[in-house]
């Protein structure tokens, strides 16, 4: 080898050794910043990485997180663009669900669907996929929401974080801020570099909820480490608030040396707040924040990560006895939590359930929800309650007088003074607390699969009682509004083919999908020539047999759904009369087979004649048990399930 190479070579060698051994160091002090939640500060190194080249899995990561976790969504967007496109196949879902969220928030809601889409296949049961899937329509649904609130003017905001506002009995808001209380400047939060909250107090002019100037909380409430999220009692004397883990002037970590939150109570003494405590099922291993009292002040509610949390926080709910002490706290379940984070309750005067949700769907970041309060003691499925209030960013800690239709939440959406800003809000019409659903799919031909315009499809309670009526557009699909929690039955016609029915019942989800495949009918039987006396008209319908259960004569739900094509021919043809013939095979004592295919036959009838409103003179029926076997499957001799079954059949037969 020339020399000169030999040393050039062994020169670059050295140099990228080096450098690589420097960019390591790098990496290593910026996980020690991003480990213990120094977001700014490990960013900066990832950066600086990052633009000298270098390019891996965990380095999109943590810089799409330093966004991300700091509320700053759109900025996240190219890291994990960058994560998703060089890593697809060996990416953590969770990164899929934060991009997604991040996409919304630069308004690419196309882009975040694909990607959900991904996610849900990917995770297979998360919480948040299954939503996603049950309302594609999501942007629909908020619209219909949005416009109930109309944003009102506020100056209180500074150049630094405001939040958490909350009303207490002096007619004032409460509220958190890192503005400097007192001349002096809070040490900065290695987090996002903003100086440590404070709570603050301002008079309300409720007129228009205006706020006046506000001045820091007294007594001993305030620390050097965070406060925030207050909730106060009826009669003001009592406060429940977040803070660091920090009691007696002692500072706690869980064992990673991590500072997390609790949920602390002070009482109010000569105008000041003291003998402050914090609450019994605190933890130093998991955080316990954002109180929210019940109206009647016999419950909290908080946001937690304890153990049986299923995401990054939930939702729980704790009795408050007579005596002050607490009983065990509840995850208010699957409804309200999800495996994303539900956050920020606020329980209102009428006992209504607002928080802050990026599990539900939303338009991006966390959004508001709202949820009313059940017979059962459960909260409804949530609501988004729509624009102005939720944005593509951040939208959190909603509170509203429900007397003056006056409320404040904050955002950290575009066009604020600081990191995060309060808003202030007047109501202007209630929101929608009702279920809605609508049912879509797409009419196909069962065999080719083709798609069927213009086929009619009709939209029925249970009481066969037609609802709705809508031909399929070009693409073969069509759409019905429903209520949640009710039975209907969709049934598909369209010339050449024979009806088909599904019997629908609905959830809670706000989309429901159901296809309809058609079959090209084999016979007509509004031609003369195709039918006569004595014909089946379950073979003309082709329709698939009739089953019961074991020793029963109630109508299943699989045999509603053909019976209602029986219905649909008596109705479309006056001029039919049907005998209904129920059989038996051969098992079990003959008697005892006559008297249960009566039975069936008697239900036959009397489904046809109620719910399709059919003269009786044009339905009638009887059973035969085992006296009119289709094989050789009389007593005694053997045969196998399938043959026996091929003699348990109900026919139609057209009478004059």
């Amino acid at each position: 080898m020339n020399f000169n190479k030999y040393v050039i070579l062994t020169a670059i060698c050295i140099f990228i050794s080096c450098s690589l051994y420097a960019q390591n160091k790098r990496l290593e002090k910026a996980n020690e910043n991003f480990n213990r939640f120094a977001f700014v500060d490990a960013r900066k190194i990832y950066l600086q990485v990052a633009e000298s080249g270098y390019e891996s899995r965990e380095l999109f990561k943590k810089l799409g997180d330093s966004y991300y976790f700091n509320a700053q969504l759109e900025d996240a967007v190219p890291w994990y663009e960058k994560l998703t496109s060089k890593y697809n196949e060996e990416i953590d879902p969770e990164y899929l669900f934060r991009y997604s969220q991040s996409l919304k928030s630069i308004e690419r809601y196309d882009d975040a669907d694909q990607v959900m889409e991904k996610f849900n296949v990917i995770t297979g049961n998360d919480q948040r996929a299954e939503y996603f899937m049950n309302t594609r329509d999501y942007l629909k649904f908020i619209e219909m929401q949005s416009g109930k609130f109309r944003l009102l003017k506020l100056s209180v905001n500074s150049k630094y974080s405001e939040y958490a506002p909350s009303f207490n009995n002096l007619g004032q808001l409460v509220f958190a801020s890192s503005r400097a209380g007192s001349g002096m400047t809070k040490v900065l939060h290695e987090w996002n570099e903003m100086p440590f909250l404070d709570l603050f107090s301002s008079d309300i002019i409720e007129a228009n909820g205006i706020l006046q100037s506000p001045k820091k909380m007294k007594g001993k409430i305030n620390t050097k480490f965070h406060e925030s999220s207050t909730s106060f009692s009826k009669d003001g004397q009592t406060v429940y608030f977040t803070r660091n883990n920090y009691t007696k002037r002692k500072l706690g970590t869980n064992t990673e040396g991590t500072i997390l939150l609790k949920i602390y109570r002070a009482k109010l003494k000569e105008d000041k707040w003291t003998d402050i405590e914090e609450l019994p099922f605190n933890s130093d291993e998991y955080s316990v924040a954002h109180p929210a009292l019940s109206a009647d002040g016999t419950k909290l509610y908080f946001a937690s990560d304890m153990a049986d949390s299923r995401g990054l926080s939930d939702l729980y709910e704790v009795a408050i006895n007579q005596d002050g002490t607490f009983g065990t706290p509840r995850n208010l379940g699957d409804k309200i939590n999800t495996e994303g984070r539900e956050t920020f309750p606020y329980i209102s005067d009428s006992g209504r359930l607002y928080f802050a949700s990026d599990g539900h769907i939303g338009l991006g970041g966390l959004d508001v929800f709202v949820s009313v309060p059940e017979e059962t003691g459960e909260f409804s499925i949530p609501y988004n309650v729509g624009k102005p209030v939720n944005s593509d960013e951040d939208d959190f800690t909603f509170v509203l007088n429900e007397n003056t239709k006056i409320g404040y939440f904050a955002s950290n959406r575009r066009g604020g003074k600081g990191n995060d800003d309060i808003y202030s809000f007047k109501q202007t019409e209630d929101l929608i607390t009702e279920c809605n659903q609508y049912v879509t799919g797409v009419v196909t031909d069962a065999v080719s699969k083709e798609v069927l315009a213009n086929a009619e499809v009709m939209l029925m309670d249970d009481n066969n009682q037609e609802i709705g009526l809508v031909a399929t557009d070009n693409k073969g699909k069509y759409k019905f509004d429903l209520e949640c929690e009710t039975s209907y039955i969709v049934r598909a016609t369209k010339t050449s083919y024979s009806p088909t029915e599904a019997i629908l019942a609905t959830n809670n989800a706000l989309e429901y999908e159901h296809n309809l495949a058609l079959q090209i009918s084999t016979g007509s039987i509004d031609d003369k020539k195709e039918y006569k006396k004595g014909d089946d008209l379950a073979l003309l319908l082709d329709l698939e047999p009739i089953y019961f259960d074991l020793d029963k004569s109630f109508i299943r739900p699989d045999a509603e759904v053909e019976l209602q094509k029986i219905i649909a021919a008596l109705k479309e043809y006056p001029e039919l009369k049907i005998d209904v013939r129920s059989h038996t095979d051969s098992r079990a004592d003959d008697n005892y087979n006559m008297y249960l295919s009566e039975r069936r036959a008697k239900s036959t009838v009397k489904y046809i004649l109620q719910k399709g409103e059919i003269d009786p003179s044009r339905v009638t029926g009887r059973g035969y048990g085992e006296t009119n076997l289709i094989n050789k499957c009389a007593n005694a001799i053997p045969c196998e399930d399938q043959e026996h079954q091929l003699n348990r059949r109900s026919e139609f037969i057209l009478i004059d």
